[in-house]
């Protein structure tokens, strides 16, 4: 298994970050969570999501978004050295 890299404090997401996702996941349960669209969000996952992204915006610590790019360079290089 590879080793990760730790930050120089040793946490990667910040306080508030965490306060802010809390705070989603609450919303969540009592079924006032909402997404952009605005539809109920009733998944953990997308709720853990919304909370960061506000907690982004706020401007706490938290790693920023993986870009989903990966995957499509890799066939693009494919199919241009055919």
């Amino acid at each position: 298994m590879a080793a990760r890299k730790k930050s120089a404090s040793g946490r990667r997401y910040g306080k508030a970050a965490s306060k802010s996702v809390k705070r989603a996941m609450h919303k969540r349960k009592t079924g006032t969570l909402k997404s952009g669209s605005g539809r109920k969000v009733t998944s953990r996952k997308q709720a853990i999501a919304i909370g960061l992204s506000e907690a982004r915006e706020a401007g706490a610590k938290v790693p920023r978004k993986r870009s989903s790019t990966r995957k499509t360079t890799s066939s693009r290089k494919k199919s241009a050295s055919r």
